[in-house]
């Protein structure tokens, strides 16, 4: 790989869905890591093994069907102990190009608060657990914790260990991001110019962003002759987050001659992963987010307008089309044969879909084709989300009926099928209409929950949009967990009860409920039992 090459490690199938309120399941995440190897990165950290058995086996999927031989690195993360580094090696070693990736602090203040551990018996401990992991595989990643508030010349000394026991790659992480840019890049420096045998392997960054400086640092550390960086979707992670993908890639595209350096990233790509995350998590984009925000490329000063239409590069350094804003019409209707339907599905990266699958799609998009005189590749990835990857279906969502207006009180009328075949229809009013659906659901369901959040977005514009619904719920008994549920419709009614259900379906897996008969929209082959969710 040639020294210009910056590799892209996303981590936000792990520190991403550490994010506070961040739930994903097992398909979630391997819809997430079809889309991240789609983007072009080229490491995958898909999850911390040792967290549970559900971590595991859904870094396993992860490894198995996205770590191909085409496909990126398929990484897990393990604590510097033997237990973490065997389930880490279990999880990743189907893949192609698997990596094992430990980690153990060294700041003083995590060695004496966390660790209580002595200086020597951290070098020791490192060596020893990269040792092992090497055993395993020959790509191992070794991490020093909280680097950015270590010692310098401790960590040189830890860095040399890991090295001659055959690290390959060593991060240096601002895990409380705490550094200034100024001081990361002297970090960065240090590091490659006092270790020994550090020429053997590549230098990393991972920063996050407590005070707003993790592009910044990701920046200064490449500058400094970092040529891996780890980053997120969205700038998901740990509190303030982790530095964006988007954003850091971004950077090195549009200032080429600050940052001679390139990725093997897809950028039209960008828009498309931002949102996929945002539904799954249930985590939305602020409208000012740089790059993927929904006012990233808007222009309300009438002197802003003015200038971008006489030449577009007055206001803006990107092009929108750069990051896949455009949205691209699906050159199909409602009398496109399914043949031509199935190619247009493999163009956009579902080639595996099998035949079953592909029909039901079909009839989907038929369906939609009928409401809508324009669909587009945004409507039917909604669609295909809404279709495959929503979690096993306990209670299967039969019919809905709501019935509101002024001065009417709002009523809904939900019938749904439970896990014995038990179909059961509620009533119930509320405030308004979606109050009324999930009231009536909540009727049907037996378990109580919180709604925390419920987020409507409209796929593409115009009155007869596709919308998607985002919902997080929360449980209180017997300890307080955060599950998301996604939907989509052109009904936002329909799409609104579809969401919620479906976050009571991971709620009912996770306590162990036995799926219905397969349902519209359930994976009934996917093998999947309860899921654990979040680290």
């Amino acid at each position: 790989m040639s020294d210009d090459h910056v590799r892209i490690f996303d981590t936000t199938l792990r520190d991403g869905e550490q994010s506070p309120g961040a739930t994903l399941d097992a398909h979630d995440k391997l819809e997430i890591a079809h889309q991240l190897a789609r983007l072009g990165v080229d490491v995958i950290e898909a999850g911390f093994p040792a967290a549970s058995p559900g971590d595991l086996a859904a870094v396993q999927r992860i490894a198995a069907e996205v770590g191909t031989d085409n496909g990126p690195i398929i990484a897990g993360l393990a604590r510097a102990i033997t237990k973490d580094i065997d389930a880490c090696w279990e999880a990743v070693r189907v893949a192609k190009k698997p990596r094992i990736h430990t980690f153990i602090a060294t700041s003083d203040i995590h060695l004496k608060h966390k660790l209580r551990m002595t200086r020597e018996e951290v070098v020791r401990r490192a060596r020893e657990m990269v040792a092992y992991a090497r055993q395993y595989a020959q790509d191992v990643e070794f991490s020093a914790e909280d680097a950015s508030r270590s010692e310098p010349a401790f960590l040189y000394e830890v860095f040399a260990a890991v090295i001659e026991a055959g690290a390959t790659t060593i991060n240096v992480p601002d895990t409380v991001g705490y550094s200034a840019p100024a001081e990361y890049e002297e970090l960065i420096a240090g590091v490659i110019a006092n270790v020994p045998g550090i020429d053997r392997c590549i230098v990393s960054t991972h920063c996050h962003d407590d005070l707003g400086l993790a592009t910044s640092n990701t920046l200064a550390g490449i500058r400094a002759g970092a040529r891996q960086v780890e980053v997120t979707i969205n700038g998901l992670g740990e509190r303030a987050g982790n530095a964006p993908l988007e954003e850091v890639v971004m950077a090195l595209r549009t200032r080429p001659a600050l940052f001679p350096v390139r990725t093997g990233i897809d950028t039209s790509q960008l828009t498309r992963s931002s949102h996929l995350v945002a539904v799954r998590t249930g985590i939305s984009v602020p409208p000012n987010k740089a790059v993927v925000g929904s006012n990233a490329f808007a222009h309300e000063s009438g002197i802003h307008q003015d200038g971008v239409l006489k030449h577009q590069q007055t206001y803006e350094i990107m092009k929108p089309e750069d990051v896949g804003l455009t949205q691209s019409k699906l050159v199909l209707g409602k009398h496109s044969g399914r043949h031509a339907f199935r190619n247009r599905l493999s163009e956009l990266g579902y080639e595996h879909l099998n035949d079953e699958q592909v029909n039901r799609a079909f009839d989907r998009f038929k369906k939609l084709a009928d409401k809508k005189k324009v669909v587009t590749e945004a409507d039917l990835e909604a669609v295909l989300a809404d279709e495959f990857y929503q979690p096993p279906q306990v209670f299967v969502l039969e019919s809905v009926h709501v019935s509101c207006g002024l001065p009417a009180l709002p009523t809904a009328s939900v019938s749904i099928t439970g896990p014995d075949g038990g179909y059961q229809t509620q009533a119930s009013t509320g405030t308004g209409p979606i109050h009324a659906i999930f009231t009536a659901i909540d009727q049907i369901v037996p378990f109580q929950v919180q709604l925390d959040e419920y987020i409507v977005h409209a796929v593409t514009g115009g009155m007869n949009a596709l919308g998607e619904v985002t919902v997080r719920v929360r449980t209180t008994d017997p300890t307080p967990r955060l599950f998301s549920g996604h939907g989509a419709d052109t009904d936002i009614l329909v799409a609104s009860a579809k969401a919620y259900l479906a976050a009571l379906n991971k709620v009912a897996m996770s306590a162990g409920y036995a799926p219905a008969q397969r349902g519209p929209g359930s994976d009934a082959d996917s093998g999947e039992g309860p899921e654990e969710n979040g680290v």
